[in-house]
Order: C-alpha cells, then sequence, then structure tokens
C-alpha cells in the first residue's frame, strides 16, 4: 500500500511554471524548488511501523529462585523499519529544466517532476513558440549587446521616429518569415502546408536558426522603447543582438536592458509560481492545471474535427435526382 508521501509525488509529476528571478542561475531555481518539494514529501505523516512477535522473559519471574524460564508473547516494532532509523522516504526528485533563461534574463521557466521529463520531448516537437518582452535603449552599444556590458560606442537617436522604428521591425521580421519558409520542409502549395499553417503549427523541422515569428514595438519614448517578440531556436543573447541590429539599422545604436520571457507554448506568465508558491501543495495544483488544460485543448480539438467532418459530410448530402420521373 502507499504511503502518503508516494500520493503526493504521484500526484507532483508533471510539467508547471515558476517565475524565475533576474539576476539567479536557473539551476538555483531548479534546486531551490527540488528542496521544497523534498521538504513538503517528507513532512507527511509516515506509515505506521510494522509490528513483529516476539517471546519476551517475564519480568516478573525471579530466575535464581525457580528453574524454568518463563517467557510472554508480545508485540514490539521492528525497527530496522522505524523512520528514525531509516531516513526520509524520499531522499530526492528529479527535477528537469525546459527551455533555460540565462543570469540576467527573467520571466517564465517550465519544470518538470518524475515522469513529467518525459513530456519534454514531446512537448518541444510541435514547435511551441515563446514571447519575450525587451526593454531597450537608444544611444549606446557595448560588447555584450546588454546595458551591463562594456561600453563601445555612443550615439545621437533624435532622429528615430516611431514610423521609422517600425519600418524597420517590419523588415526583420519579413526576413525570419522567408527563414520560417524555409526551414519548415513543406511544400507551400499542399494541403500540409495549410493545415499546418491553420493550427500554427507550421514551423522548422529540428534545429534551425532562431526565427523572429512576430516582432512589435508596444512602448516609444526615446531613449527608451519596449518590443514584443514571438520566436522558436532563440537564445537571450540573439534577442539582445537583435535590439543591437535595429539600432543599426537605424543609423543609431541600442542596448537592451531587459529580457522577460511572458511565454513558454502552454504557460504564460500568469500561471507561473512565484518564489513564495515553490511548495507542494501549490506546485501540485499547477500540475493539475497543466493536465486540465491539455484535456480542454484536446477536447476542441476532436470537437473542430467533427465539426470539420460534419460540415464537409452535409455539403454532399444531396437526395440523388429520380430519373423514373
Amino acid at each position: 500500500m502507499a504511503t502518503l508521501a508516494v500520493s503526493m509525488f504521484r500526484r507532483l509529476e508533471g510539467l508547471f511554471c515558476v517565475v524565475k528571478p533576474s539576476g539567479v542561475h536557473w539551476k538555483l531555481v531548479r534546486d531551490n524548488v527540488e528542496k521544497n518539494l523534498l521538504k513538503g514529501l517528507n513532512a507527511a505523516p509516515p506509515q505506521s511501523c510494522p509490528q513483529q512477535v516476539r517471546f519476551l522473559r517475564d519480568p516478573g519471574a525471579d530466575t535464581e529462585t525457580t528453574k524454568s524460564l518463563t517467557l510472554s508473547v508480545a508485540s514490539v516494532p521492528v525497527l530496522s523499519k522505524h523512520p528514525l532509523v531509516t531516513g526520509p522516504e524520499f531522499q530526492r526528485i528529479q527535477v528537469g529544466v525546459g527551455h533555460r533563461l540565462d543570469v540576467s534574463s527573467s520571466g517564465v521557466l517550465v519544470l518538470a517532476v518524475g515522469r513529467g521529463n518525459r513530456v519534454f520531448n514531446d512537448l518541444y516537437e510541435t514547435r511551441v513558440t515563446r514571447d519575450y518582452t525587451l526593454e531597450c535603449e537608444f544611444g549606446s552599444a557595448t560588447d555584450d549587446f546588454s546595458d551591463t556590458g562594456r561600453v563601445v560606442e555612443r550615439s545621437t537617436y533624435d532622429h528615430i521616429t516611431l514610423d521609422k522604428l517600425n519600418r524597420v521591425l517590419a523588415m526583420l521580421q519579413g526576413a525570419h518569415q522567408k527563414a520560417l519558409l524555409t526551414y519548415s520542409n513543406v511544400d507551400l502549395r499542399s494541403q500540409e502546408a495549410y493545415e499546418l499553417a491553420v493550427q500554427g503549427l507550421l514551423g522548422p523541422e529540428g534545429k534551425s536558426v532562431p526565427i523572429l515569428t512576430g516582432l512589435r514595438c508596444v512602448h516609444f519614448q526615446p531613449p527608451n522603447f519596449t518590443l514584443e517578440v514571438q520566436c522558436l531556436n532563440e537564445t537571450q543573447k540573439y534577442l539582445r543582438k537583435v535590439v543591437h541590429e535595429t539600432g543599426l539599422e537605424l543609423r543609431s545604436t541600442a542596448v537592451c536592458k531587459g529580457v522577460r520571457r511572458t511565454r513558454d507554448g502552454l504557460f504564460t506568465l500568469q500561471q507561473a509560481l512565484t518564489r513564495h508558491h515553490w511548495t507542494a501543495p501549490h506546485v501540485t495544483r499547477a500540475v493539475q492545471q497543466y493536465y486540465s488544460s491539455k484535456k480542454n485543448k484536446k477536447t476542441r480539438a476532436v470537437a473542430d474535427r467533427g465539426d470539420r467532418i460534419t460540415t464537409t459530410g452535409g455539403e454532399c448530402d444531396e437526395q440523388p435526382p429520380n430519373l423514373n420521373q
């Protein structure tokens, strides 16, 4: 019979996401989550210690005056199975990490517990996109494209307008859209390409260069501006380089002051657990919400497929003409 801690662990197995703070390594986030989960699992009431039957000498018998030995039957605990001897029931659990964030970045970080690690490969083979918010600033260029790097150039930015910025962003997005089609390995004139595009699954097969599927400015107040990016196969360093190249296209310079991931596939920033909620009960609820949303999505997909089949059948459901008339 499974113990209470084992039952809790089975409910923990799955995917969930947390908010990674800026300036913290992803390994430290994973280790803290693992430590909190172990603490929660081992805090569960342990299973009662098994008993065994032993023959014990009667403490009231005087062995010096009586030649016979008096024994009594007693049920005593098996000390080798006692929690104080065996130690905590869970010594370690496997917590996996999805698409990682570097130290300077923050936002959604997807984690997996136990059997949830097997889902990572299936999840990322569907070519899910990720959303980022980039905080940028015109006027300087650094060796690592961030505001904390060594400044290598300074420039003016008074000539930059929102229209000019939007034109450059549209040009960059158009170039990446062509790369998306090039690496998709699908005939664009086929039915397969159409169905993949409708479902939002048209993307590169396997590894490819970083691809930006969406790029727009959501805030413009020079020298500061904010970009929203949807991308595939990216790194945070590459996103900072995009900001640098945007400044160069505008005949100026720009650095990235902050990278924040707001979505990773099905996981959004609203669902991510903050530092104070990296506990076993909160993670259990997050895992159950993930399975519920996945089940609802699958149900909607089956219903939509059924609607399309019904519609197609309805178009052909005509009575044959009566040739005897």
